[in-house]
């Protein structure tokens, strides 16, 4: 009968932690003006940035394709046995490839290291042996060397993987920092996620106009003002300016309501301008939907006019920034 052996599972944990993060801090101190070299003839390709890779190094080789076509790097993965079976001809003289092995010696990317060179294509390599017939075939090398896998047997491959990784993302941010590429070139690489629509959302997108803004004028009473407030529901009120129905001079919120009644004032005799808020806080119909988050949430508000050169141009609240998938 087998017995199943008791595990400090915390321990293990954080021995790998350990593990993986000294080869990361080695690859600090490791890399040199060899990397620079890198960096330049990659920005200077006029083609696309070839990634491969097999078994596990094939999937960070995957990743990090992945990660450079979405920084401003042209790139695409292609896998080393489909390559050799037509693959190839993906590849253009004028791009360049760039290789994960961590032993540098994988039979299946050696068996294309010929042709790719008859594409007359730059090769970069990534390996844990700078003798291995990878890295003596590339243009460029990168030593990736790790001490000791995670892996108690020292067998699968765990902390060469995660250093290949860190690797792989120092060339792309390297890359990012070097196109200047910003939060506009972001959001344009990932319009469909969460995080496009947080960078390009304006507020002209989500905000209410016409019929469904909430709006008075000064000379409004105070009652009719409630009225129109509770029949929006945007727990606001935009006030106008009486010789100007575009300029908005001032907001009634349920907060002010409240405080309105706390003070047990006449409310058949309140005058709407005497209890506005002209301090009140707005945005722009060309902002970012995201900037009104900020706003919103520093002053513990529900809902925003949209204000242009002081002119009534919508509404929105939470609920419309939550609909917009922002919150």
């Amino acid at each position: 009968m087998t017995t199943k052996v008791k595990i400090d599972f915390l321990s293990t944990a954080r021995r790998v932690l350990e593990l993986e993060s000294k080869a990361i801090e080695q690859l600090i101190h490791t890399i040199d003006e060899n990397f620079n070299k890198i960096c330049e003839v990659i920005l200077a390709c006029k083609g696309k940035v070839v990634v491969t890779g097999m078994g596990k190094s094939g999937h960070i080789a995957r990743k990090i394709a992945a990660t450079l076509a979405s920084t401003g790097t042209p790139a695409f993965f292609i896998h080393p046995a489909d390559a050799s079976h037509g693959d190839l001809g993906m590849i253009s003289e004028q791009d360049l490839i760039l290789i994960f092995s961590n032993s540098g010696e994988t039979d299946e990317l050696i068996t294309i290291l010929p042709m790719l060179k008859r594409f007359s294509t730059k090769i970069i390599a990534i390996t844990s042996n700078s003798n291995s017939k990878i890295a003596k075939h590339a243009d460029l090398h990168i030593l990736v060397n790790v001490q000791q896998e995670a892996c108690p047997l020292n067998l699968a491959p765990t902390t060469s993987t995660t250093a290949a990784l860190a690797i792989g993302d120092a060339l792309a941010i390297s890359l990012l920092q070097a196109r200047e590429f910003d939060h506009k070139d972001f959001a344009r690489y990932h319009p469909s996620g969460r995080l496009g629509k947080r960078l390009l959302l304006k507020i002209s997108d989500i905000m209410h106009t016409g019929e469904k803004i909430p709006v008075v004028n000064e000379n409004t009473s105070f009652l009719d003002a409630v009225v129109e407030m509770s029949k929006k529901c945007f727990g606001l009120l935009i006030i106008s300016d009486n010789n100007n129905p575009k300029k908005i001079t001032g907001v009634l919120s349920d907060g002010d309501l409240r405080r309105i009644i706390d003070q047990r004032l006449d409310i058949n005799n309140i005058k709407l301008i005497d209890v506005i808020n002209k301090k009140f806080k707005s945005i722009s119909s060309e902002a970012l939907a995201i900037e009104a988050i900020k706003i919103m949430e520093n002053n513990k508000i529900f809902s925003l006019p949209v204000v242009n050169n002081q002119e009534i141009a919508g509404i929105f609240n939470m609920h419309d920034l939550l609909q917009a998938g922002l919150l």
